[in-house]
């Protein structure tokens, strides 16, 4: 019997006439590339399951880099998402692609992502639900925030103070020679405690995350960015904003 894992298809692409071309995130396997032979023949009931925030039982097989499906069995209901939780859901998918190695375990980062993927779809507030999961997946990559302590001095953050947040240090009080976003220590505080972000902390959450996320993800623009863009900001309120 094969081994099976929980796990979800982050993307899928087709591969010869027939096959799928997975990227999958798994309990105990990380990220990892597989072939599902003859997914997309007529009839063939894996081709239906084997969906983006579809929790699945998966079994793999082969001993190079790119893995063979054995087994898919469902695993439960997925989560609803539509609108901008849908694209929200591709652009946490499109992040644990182009940030995690291979085959490199991340169970607590697994945990967190099912819960994301469960807030998404069950929360108005999509911002805060994205900003503490890029804040985890910092986190889980080696590159955790300093959310409560002042850089210059160890203090405690103030949530009436406004600091500046230095990649490489955290925050700062402003200075001429300080460099990076403006941030509330009221929102400091509340990326720490998983809390929910009032408007004025999103979007200053929001340009703190895109400014620790950038020199990871590199200049290559995500499609999820670009999607959203497009689908709900080049036709809507001037004054509306990209949550990504």
């Amino acid at each position: 019997m094969p081994q099976l894992f929980l796990g979800f298809v982050l993307h899928r692409r087709d591969y010869g006439d027939t096959s799928l071309l997975l990227e999958i995130f798994g309990m105990g396997q990380g990220r990892l590339a597989a072939i599902a032979k003859g997914a997309r023949r007529p009839r063939q009931a894996a081709g239906a399951l084997l969906q983006p925030f579809q929790p699945l039982w998966l079994a793999v097989g082969g001993r190079g880099e790119v893995k063979t499906l054995t087994a898919v069995e469902s695993a439960g209901h997925a989560p609803i998402l539509v609108g901008p939780a849908l694209v929200s859901g591709f652009y946490l998918n499109e992040l644990l692609v182009r940030l995690l190695g291979r085959q490199d375990p991340h169970d607590r980062l697994f945990v967190f992502y099912q819960a994301a993927l469960v807030r998404l779809a069950n929360s108005e507030d999509l911002e805060t639900s994205l900003r503490h999961f890029e804040c985890q997946l910092l986190a889980e990559l080696g590159y955790g925030l300093n959310l409560e302590r002042v850089a210059d001095d160890g203090t405690p953050i103030l949530p009436d103070r406004l600091y500046v947040y230095e990649r490489e240090s955290g925050p700062r009080y402003p200075h001429g020679d300080v460099q990076g976003p403006c941030v509330s220590g009221a929102t400091l505080l509340a990326l720490a405690h998983d809390m929910p972000l009032n408007p004025q902390q999103r979007r200053e959450a929001r340009l703190l995350l895109r400014h620790l996320l950038a020199p990871h993800l590199g200049p290559r623009p995500l499609q999820s960015r670009e999607l959203y863009r497009r689908w709900f900001l080049d036709t809507a309120d001037p004054q509306a904003e990209q949550s990504l």
